[in-house]
């Protein structure tokens, strides 16, 4: 589809002219600027190629060139991206699906940069209270003490005192030798004004020293001596210094330590609040918030139980069954009930547990008695079962030093307000009682919390604490911190390219994205979105229909315009947005007679729930975002199954009990949106082991036989064959000191990853490189014509799951989170799970796929579910909830409003259940 882009003004239209990266055919685009542009089409059509390989790369590659030569050399050299032109672009910032960050100090609170407001805040209008006395502890200035001066009546007689040291070894006599040689001549002795140069005997060490005699006047010379003789006062008196009134005979005191009851504080700075500075973070666990200690989910494995019931397990032993007795005989004293589980106690009562009193001895003590003893190979044994990361017990989880609880606003420390979630953090705020002169500090501090907290609210986040580690969120979560966090930066004239922000999020969520997005464009930015939502299609000012199918099937613009006139044309995403084509309602319901039970599910925000999963069918778990869907599934299903099964497992989460048919499971796999490979060699042909026949082949080849090539040299991990500059990789990495690294074309093998001489070996015509840029659709159609059955039977499960648009050799690290799934899932075919009846757990399957491709993916599932095989999956996407055969749904709200079982039933019942959130998005589909 051409376009005349000479036409057009570049000032009001971005203008790429012949864009031909990977498949994209060719193509003319003009995209209007400060417009919401939705790019969309098939899973793997070219969206991305369009949007991010040719549109952010040379928005990059211009803002490096933009730099001066001195800073480029650094930086190395970019590729252009393999496109005619690109005219009216702007400055370039994209959002992609990755999980921000694996620092475990990096924070929700760091990487939104509202913790390092935060940190201002406190340590310019935080007040410090005694822990003693709960009075604020202030320090004076000389300010404070002519101030004091001010209020008193003119021509008062008054003394300027200060307290006197002595060092040890001088005396009192030596000690007022100095102070005369020094040009003092009085002190105050016993109430009586004494020169210092008619003390010649030793007298007690209970005077002060008279720095200035003053008579009040209301003078400004007056007053700037007085400021110099209290600056001398407050040294000679290390911080102390005295008023009297001659007259009244009154005392007051004035202190410029930061002191109170006793104790030395620390004066707020901003290095205080910072967990990242050794200054601020806490000595034990450095500012990590945990600590290899005693894992308290190993002491207590069973919170179900009470401890009557031995919910303690050291204490269960012959040996220490006597902290137990102790325990149950006192407990009536500080109510602790015996006979109630451990997880319904409150949280004093747990405190008191773990640390005991004068009556009975708590379990840190229990632990200190065993560590004295691990000389003793029994106690290190024991010592050594309850070992594991556990949270910090200084400054319980928190990250910073004890003092920085001192520091509070309007009652509030630092510690409390990161562990709030982010919807009360915002009300806190909002509702912040301050005076005249904090509010002049703290307005402008105040203005960037409150827009960043209200971003991460708009975006559906509004349950996430400001202490939750960045490396604990999903895809989708990071994603939508990273769009609050521009939103919060407020640029103006940028365009913003976003990789499917609607990932993760609960039909009700999309409209509070959509409005984030809108405002965005408002503020004069171009967004440009990479997305498949209904929703997010129609609030597009333009959508960019990129088609007709996927791979060399794609590259081409099949449709281009607003919802309407996109609804008119006859691409793929037409049909299903105009109901020509849909992803059809299963006509009856699978009904199972096995089915898994978990009891008294309580980890996390779970609220101690009964959940059944039915087998050999479609279960589909849904709820908000932070509903508890994946706790439920991934730390306590998955784990608890697979020890059930295997004997064997990862850690579990709290439940009671876990009870069902298992014989009717003999594998469970939980197949995440984690990468295929951690190394950027590895790629669906290797992955799925289809590999290893392909280099077989070639090397079965006549001129392969000829120069003694075997399978290896065909292979680019190991030396032989490959390109020894690139080491197979077929790009050269570039480290860029302050920007993510580059990647460019090996200028030795042109990217091909081999040796020449190996590229000569051919299987018809087509050589090993050839075959690894074939997408798998076109290597299904070569090798079915040359007859190698062994290859396409490996290579089939890959077009099944609706990824033959996917190149053989495509780097892992370039695949989304969905394609990754689906090539795990492949795999699973491949290997002939057919035969063993499995479970199979899917988190978010639809990630990245279009409607055709959803309508593949059911297609595979059915046909697990044909073999005997059962699939739960976790997920948002309406048109997958519909074909379920049993939904559970989670809810209502997320965090702490959320863990609670709304529903468990077939769709059909779901749309009833008023509680449920989902059950009016999924009515509209069902009645549509």
């Amino acid at each position: 589809m051409t376009k005349n882009l000479a036409a057009l003004n570049p000032k009001e239209n971005i203008l790429i002219k012949g864009a031909k990266l990977h498949n994209l055919k060719n193509i003319d685009v003009a995209i209007p600027r400060n417009k919401l542009v939705v790019i969309t089409g098939l899973s793997g059509s070219g969206k991305s190629s369009l949007a991010f390989d040719t549109l952010f790369a040379e928005g990059q590659r211009r803002y490096v060139e933009s730099l001066s030569s001195y800073a480029r050399q650094f930086l190395g050299r970019l590729n252009k991206p393999k496109v005619d032109y690109i005219k009216g672009i702007a400055p370039a910032i994209a959002i992609e699906q990755k999980v921000n960050s694996t620092n475990p100090r990096s924070t929700v609170g760091t990487s939104t940069e509202i913790y390092d407001y935060l940190k201002l805040l406190f340590a310019r209008i935080g007040k410090t209270y005694s822990p003693i006395s709960e009075n604020e502890v202030k320090k004076h200035t000389v300010s404070d003490v002519i101030n004091h001066i001010k209020t008193i009546e003119l021509n008062t007689k008054l003394l300027l005192l200060s307290p006197v040291h002595i060092p040890d070894e001088r005396s009192v006599l030596q000690t007022l030798k100095i102070l005369a040689q020094q040009g003092y001549a009085r002190i105050k002795y016993k109430e009586k004004i004494i020169r210092i140069e008619e003390i010649t005997a030793e007298i007690e060490h209970d005077f002060h020293l008279v720095i200035d005699r003053i008579v009040v006047k209301d003078d400004e010379d007056f007053f700037n001596r007085l400021g110099d003789a209290i600056q001398t006062a407050f040294f000679e008196g290390k911080g102390e210094c005295i008023i009297q009134n001659l007259k009244t005979k009154k005392e007051i005191l004035f202190n410029n330590k930061f002191e109170l009851d006793g104790i030395q504080f620390l004066e707020p700075n901003t290095h205080l609040f910072s967990f990242n500075n050794p200054y601020g973070a806490c000595p034990n666990c450095e500012g990590y918030g945990n600590v290899i200690g005693v894992d308290e989910d190993l002491v207590i494995p069973n919170t179900g139980l009470s401890i009557y019931e031995d919910v303690i397990l050291p204490w269960k032993t012959d040996s220490f069954n006597h902290y137990k007795n102790e325990l149950i005989t006192h407990a009536y004293k500080f109510d602790i009930p015996i006979h109630k589980p451990w997880f319904e106690l409150t949280e004093t009562q747990k405190t008191l547990i773990w640390d005991g009193n004068s009556s009975f001895n708590g379990l840190n003590h229990f632990f200190k008695h065993l560590e004295e003893k691990s000389y003793k190979i029994q106690y290190r044994v024991m010592l050594s079962r309850y070992r594991g990361k556990t949270k910090c017990t200084t400054c319980k989880g928190k990250r910073l030093r004890e003092e920085t609880n001192y520091v509070k606003i309007n009652t509030k420390n630092i510690s409390e307000l990161v562990d709030v979630p982010l919807n009360e953090l915002a009300d806190f705020f909002k509702n912040l009682k301050l005076d005249v002169y904090e509010e002049k500090i703290a307005k402008r501090l105040l203005v960037e919390i409150n827009n960043r907290l209200q971003f991460l609210n708009d975006v559906g986040l509004n349950y996430l604490t400001l202490n939750r580690t960045s490396n604990t969120l999903s895809g989708g979560e990071s994603q939508r911190i990273n769009l609050a966090t521009s939103l919060g930066s407020s640029l103006v004239g940028s365009m913003y390219i976003l990789d499917e922000p609607s990932i993760g999020l609960h039909p009700k969520d999309t409209g509070r994205l959509i409005k984030v997005l809108k405002d965005l464009r408002n503020l004069g930015n171009t967004v440009i979105v990479v997305e498949h939502d209904e929703d997010i299609m129609k609030a597009a000012d333009l959508i960019i229909d990129i088609g007709p199918e996927a791979g060399t099937f794609g590259g081409e613009i099949v449709a281009e315009g607003t919802f309407k006139e996109i609804l008119k044309s006859d691409s793929l995403t037409a049909q299903y947005l105009n109901n020509t084509q849909q992803i059809e309602i299963p006509k009856t319901r699978r009904i199972s007679k096995n089915a898994i039970t978990v009891i008294g599910a309580r980890e996390n925000n779970l609220k101690n729930i009964d959940v059944t999963f039915p087998l050999n069918c479609l279960t589909v778990i849904t709820g908000v975002s932070g509903s508890g869907k994946s706790t439920l599934v991934s730390k306590i299903l998955f784990p608890a199954v697979q020890k059930k099964i295997g004997g064997y497992g990862e850690k579990v989460g709290q439940f009671t009990e876990i009870k069902g048919d298992f014989k009717a499971i003999e594998h469970i796999e939980f197949i995440n949106q984690n990468p295929i490979g951690r190394s950027s060699r590895s790629n669906p042909v290797t992955y799925i082991k289809a590999y290893d026949d392909i280099r077989a082949l070639f090397a079965s080849e006549k001129l392969s036989k000829i120069r003694n090539y075997q399978p290896k040299h065909f292979s680019f991990n190991v030396e032989g064959g490959r390109c020894e500059v690139c080491k197979g990789e077929g790009e050269v990495t570039i480290e860029m000191q302050f920007m993510a690294d580059v990647h460019l074309e090996c200028e030795a093998c042109k990217g091909m990853r081999f040796k020449k001489e190996v590229l000569e070996v051919k299987f018809y015509k087509k050589s090993i490189n050839d075959i690894l840029n074939s997408t798998i659709d076109d290597a299904i159609a070569f090798f079915k014509e040359y007859n190698e059955t062994k290859i396409v039977k490996k290579l089939q499960p890959l077009q099944d799951v609706g990824l033959g648009y996917v190149t053989l050799g495509q780097s892992s690290s370039t695949l989304s989170g969905g394609e990754a799934q689906r090539i795990k899932l492949a795999s699973f075919l491949v290997k002939g799970t057919r035969q063993s009846k499995s479970l199979f757990i899917f988190d978010e399957p639809t990630t990245g796929l279009h409607f055709h491709d959803i309508k593949k993916l059911l297609k595979s599932f059915n046909a697990l579910i044909k073999n005997g095989h059962s699939i739960i999956v976790i997920e948002h996407n309406i048109d997958l909830i519909k074909c379920a055969d049993y939904i559970i749904d989670l809810g209502k709200e997320g965090g702490k409003n959320g863990g609670s079982l709304l529903f468990q039933g077939t769709p059909e019942d779901l749309i009833k259940c008023k509680d449920s959130l989902t059950a009016p998005y999924l009515a509209e589909k069902l009645n549509s």
